[in-house]
């Protein structure tokens, strides 16, 4: 695992930007491999360190599949305490006001900053096809925003819990008026149990059909401006929570989706 540290120029900071390479990269010189961007890197790796003690379990997931082609995750951290300043694309519509609104530069870094950065110092390829975005709950808009934002850089979404009831008016225009490459591959989870204590001062109501009404509202936006359905994956899965648990569980259905293999 190698970590980097890179500047943030909308926060002047350094953020650690962490690289897992496939087992026999340094042997392989002559092999380029696919990458996946994860945000919430905090969570991607380790439980040790993950914020509820559960991480997306990607270490274990590679080897136990060894079906799927040999790929490279880079784990971005969050902002911490600006998670949901720098998730939300714009400032949230609901009524906690004054919080998002720097997902927009994010975005930005990420494809102009870390993505040549990623590309400079590893062996990946670096086309469309072969570079993946993945993210939960406010990772969730961020990765469905970007999508939008940059259809000839990411070829396939992993948009799992998506928030975007957070600002869901400015959310489902730009999606609307930004469509994807029609080749890109939109993997959408949700559960039916959604929500946590952090959602409830946004959200009034059930916490749990919101989440589920997001989903379906970018699944259907998705289809109504004529993106193939066969090239989206809608998973509503029952009595599932949000929780790094459940996203762990079916990150291997993700990979196997996006890399057209079967599941064992």
């Amino acid at each position: 695992m190698n970590a980097h540290y890179i500047h943030v120029p909308y926060y002047n900071h350094k953020r650690r930007v962490r690289v897992l390479l496939p087992k026999d990269y340094a042997n392989e010189v002559d092999q380029y491999y696919p990458v996946v961007y994860m945000h919430d890197g905090q969570n991607v790796f380790y439980s040790k360190e993950a914020f509820v003690g559960h991480s997306w379990k990607v270490i274990p997931t590679i080897k136990n599949n060894p079906q799927l082609p040999k790929m490279i995750i880079v784990g971005i951290d969050n902002a911490e305490e600006r998670r949901l300043d720098e998730y939300g694309p714009w400032e949230t519509d609901t009524d906690v006001s004054g919080m998002g609104g720097d997902g927009i530069a994010y975005g930005n870094w990420v494809v102009n900053t870390v993505k040549p950065f990623i590309d400079s110092h590893y062996r990946t390829k670096t086309d469309r096809a072969n570079t993946l975005l993945a993210g939960s709950s406010m990772g969730g808009i961020i990765t469905a925003y970007m999508g939008s934002a940059y259809p000839e850089v990411f070829g396939g979404l992993g948009v799992f819990s998506s928030a975007s009831w957070f600002s869901e008016d400015a959310f489902q225009r730009y999606v609307a008026e930004h469509p994807l490459h029609p080749e890109t591959k939109v993997y959408i989870q949700v559960g039916t149990d959604e929500g946590d204590d952090t959602d409830a001062q946004f959200i009034h109501g059930s916490m749990k059909q919101t989440y589920i009404d997001s989903s379906l509202m970018y699944y259907q936006n998705l289809l109504a401006h004529d993106h193939p359905m066969a090239k989206i994956w809608l998973r509503i899965l029952a009595e599932e929570s949000h929780h790094e648990k459940y996203w762990a569980t079916h990150f291997p259905a993700f990979l196997h989706y996006m890399f057209d293999i079967e599941m064992p």
